[in-house]
């Protein structure tokens, strides 16, 4: 993975494009491809989209802009050695006037419907998709340990013109140390919360952290995120195939009670930005340095009901 982008990529133009939003508090012109629990990816250059760039949160200096590239790179070549192909991905970076450093991941811009939970929610051949679903749990199994994580959901992946699934989502790289301590700097993205709910927010996320190097949670959590993405009639067969790999089984049921604890929690991260953002301005005069999504459902609020066994 190279340290820069395409030749083409105006970052001074893209930055300032992203500030004026910023300062506005909406997207305004930008075409905004998706939005995350923790950025936004959009299409650049506006009028004419070539590449997906995903904004960072704020660097405070060089030092820490540094370790996050070398851990980006040591990520893709860990996910790599272990089989997971990886979407081509730079990282760009810039100072700006206050001494912090403002960063972005770029990506050549995938075609929407090559997207795994595109090509999903359009397949009506049964055994296409569980074919996929297969796959994506297969590439999960061989790459996650206690040294390497996988954030595996259906959204994360893109299906590429050999037929082979692509990872796309690497902005929180899944490594640690031969100590077994997160490489993640997780005041980088802890951030973009309120600064006094930062101390007990570190817990929850090292928790949630840890989850994605288990194997059996890696693979809940991606059945989970099949009922966010409104894709449930997948699950059965993605959880046939999950069952090959893990002990104790997966049941629609610890599906079911994991997306609804995980919906409350990142609908509860999305209220206290978006009262964080009310406070910086009205209390601090003061502008609020992220973009946020607008309010989001986060799947469905009633899930279906069905057996428990896959």
């Amino acid at each position: 993975m190279s340290a820069a982008a395409p030749a083409e990529l105006d970052l001074d133009r893209l930055d300032a494009a992203v500030e004026a939003a910023i300062a506005a508090g909406e997207a305004g012109s930008l075409q905004v491809l998706g939005y995350g629990e923790i950025t936004l990816v959009i299409g650049w250059p506006s009028e004419a989209p070539t590449v997906a760039v995903k904004r960072l949160p704020p660097f405070r200096d060089r030092d820490q802009v540094e370790r996050y590239a070398q851990l980006l790179d040591d990520y893709v070549a860990a996910l790599r050695e272990r089989g997971v192909a990886v979407v081509d991905t730079h990282l760009r970076t810039r100072a700006d006037a206050d001494g912090g450093w403002r960063a972005y991941l770029v990506q050549p811009l995938a075609p929407r419907e090559q997207l795994l939970d595109e090509v999903l929610r359009r397949t009506t051949d049964h055994q296409t998709g569980a074919a996929l679903l297969d796959a994506l749990a297969r590439r999960a199994v061989a790459a996650v340990d206690a040294r390497v994580g996988l954030d595996a959901q259906a959204s994360n992946w893109v299906l590429a013109e050999n037929g082979e699934l692509s990872l796309l989502d690497l902005s929180t790289p899944l490594l640690r140390d031969g100590s077994g301590a997160d490489r993640l700097d997780l005041g980088l993205f802890l951030s973009i919360y309120p600064w006094a709910l930062r101390k007990a927010l570190r817990r929850i996320a090292r928790d949630v952290m840890a989850q994605y190097h288990d194997p059996r949670t890696v693979l809940l959590d991606a059945a989970s995120n099949l009922h966010k993405e409104r894709l449930d009639q997948w699950i059965p067969p993605f959880l046939a195939s999950a069952n090959a790999h893990v002990d104790p089984p997966l049941d629609a049921g610890a599906v079911r009670r994991y997306f609804t604890r995980d919906r409350r929690l990142w609908l509860l991260m999305q209220r206290l930005r978006r009262a964080d953002r009310a406070w910086q301005r009205a209390a601090r005069r003061r502008g609020y340095p992220f973009l946020l999504p607008p309010p989001y459902d986060y799947g469905p609020q009633e899930l279906p009901r069905g057996g428990d066994s896959p």
